[in-house]
């Protein structure tokens, strides 16, 4: 099969993907349509159903393989898929593993660099703690290793989570040796534990869409609570300690209008949040970039609020 990220503007595609999502919308004219975001493991791409009552565009919905026929073309810089024909596939048509994304570093090894750093860890607690979870706690770390850790932003797809996690948990680990104010243990330890909630707040692919838990608490909140029942179960857990650890979680996202229920108080919860905020920019600009085809000026993204440039395309 053709891959997404293989895909180029004037290429006929005929062959089977994703339908991550379809919605119906309507042009300035009153003329319906369908927009639909088509999905294999390099990524994803926008397409259109201009004619959804034609011949040729059979039924399907959310998470189904349909067999394509259509166009790439351009607009606004980002390539678009004009479907003439699709076809909902059945089973045994396809492999599953062709249309979930998954991330391109090896999890087993990002698993195993973590842990090494959870080795490192020298207040007895904290150490503990992480081993509760990344070490004893099998069905926790099955979920850790292959959730997301967004549903359209960053890193979101199979071991984004880990992949996230390592990052951050690294960035924190740079800033302790440059900032020796810093206690690092609890920094890694905020930083390995900021976004496990994020095992609750989505699904699994191929769905990655909000749980009922995580629409009502979102994960900074559940995340937190994680903390606490974790510290409850080591007999004689500091207090304090354990505030200072939920407290990071609670402010990682560091202003109120960016979802943190805190402001940061303490210094290891800014640096949480500077990291945090760091490879999440870093990670959203290479996938935007990753699906430009023409290099320059790319028009305003809002998520960055900035015309975004591109010098080439390699």
């Amino acid at each position: 099969m053709k891959f997404i990220k293989d895909l180029k503007t004037g290429d006929r595609i005929t062959d089977i993907y994703m339908c991550k999502h379809k919605q119906s919308a309507t042009t300035k004219n009153g003329k319906e349509y369908y927009s639909v975001t088509l999905q294999d493991k390099t990524g994803t791409v926008d397409a259109k159903i201009w004619e959804p009552g034609g011949a040729g565009i059979d039924e399907f919905d959310d998470t189904d393989c349909i067999d394509v026929f259509g166009e790439v073309t351009s607009f606004n810089g980002a390539l678009q898929v004009n479907i003439k024909r699709a076809r909902k596939c059945r089973e045994g048509e396809f492999d599953l593993a062709n249309y979930l994304p998954v991330s391109s570093k090896d999890n087993d090894q990002m698993y195993k660099e973590l842990l090494g750093i959870i080795d490192t860890i020298e207040n007895p607690y904290l150490k503990k703690l992480l081993e509760e979870f990344f070490v004893k706690d099998k069905a926790f770390i099955e979920l850790f290793r292959k959730s997301s850790a967004a549903k359209t932003v960053h890193h979101g797809f199979i071991g984004g989570l880990l992949e996230h996690t390592l990052s951050v948990t690294k960035l924190c680990n740079y800033m302790a040796g440059a900032y020796p104010m810093l206690k690092r243990d609890l920094l890694l330890t905020a930083a390995i534990c900021h976004d496990i909630g994020k095992t609750k707040e989505l699904s699994l692919f191929p769905v990655n869409d909000y749980t009922d838990e995580g629409q009502f608490l979102g994960h900074i909140v559940m995340g937190c609570e994680m903390v606490g029942e974790k510290a409850r179960l080591i007999e004689g857990f500091p207090e304090l300690l354990k505030q200072e650890l939920q407290h990071c979680i609670l402010a990682h996202h560091g202003e109120f209008e960016y979802g943190s229920p805190k402001k940061p108080a303490i210094m290891e919860a800014v640096a949480l949040n500077l990291a945090d905020n760091t490879d999440a920019k870093m990670e959203t600009f290479t996938e935007i970039l990753s699906s430009i085809t023409t290099p320059g000026w790319q028009g305003f993204n809002k998520f960055f609020e900035s015309n975004i440039f591109e010098t080439k395309i390699d």
